[in-house]
This record gives structure tokens, C-alpha cells and sequence, in this order.
């Protein structure tokens, strides 16, 4: 069985037991696990089942390894650049982005 949810802009194909990096969102420092409610697709390899644009009813649970606080890991770091021809003005600036790593527990359709 597996879904695709939609978080923080982008899909997301999971199945029970991945391990997924998601956009950083507000969670209780407490929390042991999180719902992703924005369910587009559920399939378990017979009946198929797509949403207008969701699922009505539909969720996947997800757990964090660790707490929620320790779960925001850091993504790939990457570099940007200014750069003016002829003015001897260059700059290269870096970013790391940080995303909220979760388990998938089960999906619920």
C-alpha cells in the first residue's frame, strides 16, 4: 500500500515503514507523532482511490525517530552567487535548508 501526500508545496510518494524528510512545520516539542491529512492518492494494489484534489477521511500518521524537537535535520547546503561583469563584484552566498524527519506509521484511507 502506499500514498501521495502534498506538504509544505511539494508530493510525496511514502508507504509504511519510509523514512521521509518533509518541510519544517510548527509541532509540540512533546509530540510523538505527526497526521498528514492532504492525502491526493491511496493505492494498495487492487483498488485505487484519488482525491479531488484530497481524500476525504483520508491520513497517514507518522512518528519522528527521536523527539520532535532533535527531528529537524539540515539538507544539502547550496550556493548562490552574485556576480557583476566588469566591476570586480562577486559574492557567493550559501544556504542549508532544515526539514522534520518522520517515519510513516500507517496509512489510513
Amino acid at each position: 500500500m502506499y500514498a501521495i501526500i502534498e506538504q509544505g508545496g511539494k508530493q510525496y510518494k511514502v508507504s509504511q515503514g519510509d523514512v521521509i524528510n518533509i518541510e519544517l512545520t510548527e509541532v509540540a516539542a512533546d509530540a510523538k507523532t505527526i497526521e498528514l491529512d492532504k492525502v491526493l492518492f491511496v493505492s494498495d494494489g487492487k483498488k485505487v482511490q484519488v482525491g479531488t484534489p484530497y481524500l476525504d477521511g483520508a491520513k497517514v500518521v507518522a512518528s519522528f525517530k527521536v523527539s520532535a524537537a532533535d527531528a529537524v535535520v539540515s539538507g544539502p547546503k547550496l550556493l548562490g552567487a552574485h556576480f557583476r561583469r566588469r566591476k570586480n563584484s562577486s559574492k557567493r552566498i550559501g544556504h542549508r535548508q532544515k526539514y522534520l524527519q518522520v517515519i510513516v506509521d500507517s496509512i489510513e484511507a
